[in-house]
């Protein structure tokens, strides 16, 4: 009989014990550590004390119909390039101009007279005779190889804004590379005879600007004797019909 009373006085004991940690836990939550690692470590133990809980932000990815527009984004395109005007559809390769190409004093020691203009092709340079053993020199651009002369000229005329007529030759030669040329072209910024012209003599060749300054300094004329724009102005300026025209 004592055996039976301690069994049921032990397994009450059990039971009320269960009940008791149930009823714990179910109004005390157990240990919960903060999201933040950072942060103490905060037991729920009832009052006023709270965790601390940081909340991320959950991004939704955008949903995207079946129909809905998508938008492409464009490569940037490169810059348009400026094509030679004797070489259509050719870059024209730009470089700033070397500082002896550009208009000074120098001593020059010459027999010739004052106002004479003598061009030396070899060094890509213009002189203008001054009194004193000076010149005004000037850079140039000079004939391409096959195209180089020399001789001694007066100038017969000059133009300002002059239009362009092509040789005959010249039109076939570029027709071959597959170049055409215009048969005649108005003066004016885009003309590759430039701001200014004056012929020599009965020849085909003139010293005369250009709308490709960064040529200055070599040889890619056809022949003729180029300046830059700001520079054929100023010896246009500086010499008349009858000048004489030196050329080496």
């Amino acid at each position: 009989m004592m055996k039976h009373l301690f069994l049921t006085a032990a397994f009450c004991g059990i039971f009320s014990t269960t009940a008791v940690a149930d009823d714990r836990y179910a109004t005390r939550p157990p240990v919960i550590l903060s999201p933040d690692l950072t942060a103490p470590w905060i037991k729920q133990l009832g009052g006023k004390v709270r965790p601390v809980v940081y909340q991320r932000p959950v991004v939704q990815p955008q949903q995207r119909g079946l129909f809905q527009r998508r938008i492409m984004r464009q490569a940037p395109q490169p810059a348009p390039q400026t094509v030679s005007a004797i070489n259509p559809g050719i870059p024209a390769i730009r470089h700033p101009i070397e500082p002896q190409y550009l208009p000074q004093m120098v001593d020059y020691d010459t027999t010739e007279k004052p106002g004479t203009i003598v061009i030396d092709t070899n060094n890509r340079f213009l002189y203008l005779v001054m009194d004193g053993g000076k010149a005004r020199r000037y850079g140039v651009g000079v004939g391409k190889p096959g195209f180089e002369w020399a001789g001694v000229h007066k100038i017969t005329r000059k133009t300002e804004w002059p239009d362009w007529t092509p040789p005959s030759e010249m039109i076939s030669r570029e027709a071959a590379k597959g170049h055409y040329l215009p048969a005649r072209m108005d003066g004016g910024p885009e003309n590759p005879l430039g701001a200014r012209a004056m012929y020599l003599g009965s020849t085909l060749y003139r010293i005369h600007g250009t709308n490709a300054p960064w040529s200055i300094g070599s040889a890619v004329s056809s022949g003729c004797i180029r300046l830059r724009n700001e520079d054929v102005v100023d010896l246009y300026d500086r010499v008349n019909v009858g000048t004489r025209v030196i050329v080496m």
